[in-house]
């Protein structure tokens, strides 16, 4: 959402060339990066969506399969307040800086200090979890009370296993390897999808069903874990088995972690609460759609605004090591506007046709046509906060490579309350209302971000971003429109089979990205140019 002005330089640049070596400077080796990164996030997501279809073609979204969602919600949010993504995020500034000040040996030791205290420390936490879950879990869902203790129960250990993998994925981006971690995932959904598909059919109850399906995410999550570590030899060191836990950097990572880990796990605590207040107030069945629509709405929320951050979060904590505020702006601009340009078309052709692609894509099996119009009511109140949601997580790095994380923690303990209240709020819309107080508080959590990222780092050009934001959304607009008035009589005439809906919603796919390029590149729309580029770049190759 950032676009250009008279003060900064054309895309693939930034501001003072000479600030940064040419090997980080946000070019053509950035989009490429990206582009990689994109891609094998996209197989990930996609591979996880083809989970999801097999996973509602034998559960559906109605019964016992929400204590299964509710039992998932419990260590996924532990795990994003002290695991995966919560440690790679503290630990990545405090490790790239200790390489960029020639001390690698003790980087690599912090490194290792790190990881052995996770698995110690997580693994303490999963054990008491195990044996406190028969006290812990049952307030938060009353349906189905011995299902959601021991689904829990076997689950929670994903939340060590995923600390581990903190310290691995953040060694191998420090180092611009990001191809691999997010490969990662592909192992685990095809694990996943392989026990669903070859365990359920030979198992006859739900419960037993679903515990198959539990079993299949510790499996994966193990594989995931493994595959990356053969990718970190041949790098400056390695991990050993050694805890110095008072070198001064370690406990460096812990202070950075302790916001870092309220920041994102907040996150994660608005989908518990979401789930919770849903169920309490609605239906029991709101978990299970809310997450239907959100696996949809993370396709492109993490092909595009998880790639570009990612790639983008290594040279932000660089730039921030070396004070160099004008690469520093010029990046995170970058990214904004990348983001933007991806997401908000996705965002409104989405909603436009957030029926036919939820009939697509679930509806078969346990998953009745009547289920169709709540899950497809949830996905397009989401996508109205998808550009905002990715914004947010780019600015959240931003301020993690600086080390001044309590500023995006503190606007998510906002949003938190925030978004609880809009919960119950709108909870007289029905489900689709828990998921319009997100996109809400999305909104509102950027705007937060955006003020205090200027106070910080100075100028931002806000009315550039207007700028870039109004041919953006001008664009977009067009998309969607062309989107519905393909898709309309070709749904008309080919029918609801699975063939007939390809051949109406695939056209209509492919007339809105060909609507939106043809009227971005009328408008000069600034991220054009760098898409153009980048084409012209592999076709060199």
């Amino acid at each position: 959402m950032v676009a250009d002005d008279a003060t900064t330089s054309g895309p693939g640049e930034v501001a003072d060339p000479a600030a940064a070596p040419a090997a980080e400077r946000p070019g053509p080796r950035l989009a490429v990066s990206t582009a990689v990164f994109s891609l094998a996030t996209g197989l990930s997501r996609v591979l996880g969506l083809f989970r999801e279809v097999v996973a509602k073609n034998y559960f559906g979204v109605n019964g016992p399969v929400n204590a299964f969602q509710m039992a998932f919600l419990v260590p996924n949010t532990v795990r994003a307040l002290v695991a995966d993504a919560a440690l790679s995020s503290a630990f990545v500034p405090v490790f790239s800086d200790l390489i960029q000040r020639g001390e690698k040996k003790r980087a690599w030791r912090v490194a290792s200090t790190l990881l052995w205290l996770t698995l110690l420390g997580l693994g303490a936490l999963t054990a008491i979890f195990v044996l406190l879950a028969p006290w812990l879990m049952p307030p938060l869902y009353p349906q189905y009370h011995p299902l959601l203790i021991g689904l829990s129960q076997v689950l929670f250990p994903i939340v060590a296993l995923l600390g581990v993998s903190g310290v691995i994925v953040g060694i191998l981006n420090t180092y611009d390897q990001f191809a691999i971690p997010a490969l990662t995932p592909v192992a685990w959904n095809l694990v996943i999808i392989a026990g669903l598909v070859f365990g359920v059919p030979y198992v006859h109850d739900t419960d037993t069903k679903l515990y198959v399906y539990a079993v299949s995410i510790l499996a994966g999550t193990i594989v995931q874990v493994l595959l990356p570590i053969p990718w970190l030899r041949g790098l400056d060191g390695r991990l050993q088995m050694v805890i110095d836990w008072r070198d001064p950097a370690v406990k460096q990572v812990f202070r950075l972690m302790l916001p870092v880990t309220l920041g994102l796990g907040l996150i994660n605590i608005n989908a518990l609460i979401d789930g919770v207040i849903g169920s309490w107030l609605i239906s029991d069945n709101a978990p299970a759609a809310i997450d239907a629509a959100f696996r949809i709405y993370m396709l492109p929320q993490g092909v595009f605004s998880v790639a570009i951050a990612t790639v983008l979060f290594p040279s932000l904590a660089r730039f921030a090591s070396r004070g160099d505020m004008p690469g520093f702006r010029d990046t995170t601009s970058l990214g904004l506007r990348q983001i933007s340009f991806l997401l908000v078309p996705a965002s409104i052709v989405i909603a436009v046709l957030a029926e036919p692609i939820v009939r697509l894509v679930y509806q078969r099996g346990a998953f009745t046509p009547s289920q169709t119009p709540t899950v497809a009511a949830c996905l397009a109140a989401l996508s109205l906060g998808l550009t905002f949601n990715g914004t947010m997580l780019m600015l959240n790095r931003s301020f993690f490579s600086l080390q001044e994380n309590w500023i995006p923690t503190t606007i998510a303990l906002g949003n938190l309350f925030v978004n609880a209240l809009l919960d119950v709020a709108f909870s007289p819309l029905g489900i689709w209302g828990i998921p319009l107080a997100t996109s809400i508080v999305n909104i509102a959590g950027t705007a937060a971000l955006l003020l205090w990222l200027r106070r910080r780092v100075g100028r931002i050009d806000f009315a550039g971003v207007v700028r870039s934001f109004v041919r953006i959304l001008i664009a977009s607009l067009v998309a969607g429109a062309v989107a519905y008035v393909v898709w309309r009589p070709l749904d008309a005439a080919f029918g609801r089979s699975l063939a007939g809906q390809l051949g109406s919603l695939l056209p209509a796919l492919a007339g809105s990205v060909a609507a939106y390029l043809g009227t971005a590149r009328v408008l000069r729309v600034r991220e054009m140019q760098a898409l153009l580029s980048l084409r012209s770049r592999f076709r060199r190759g």
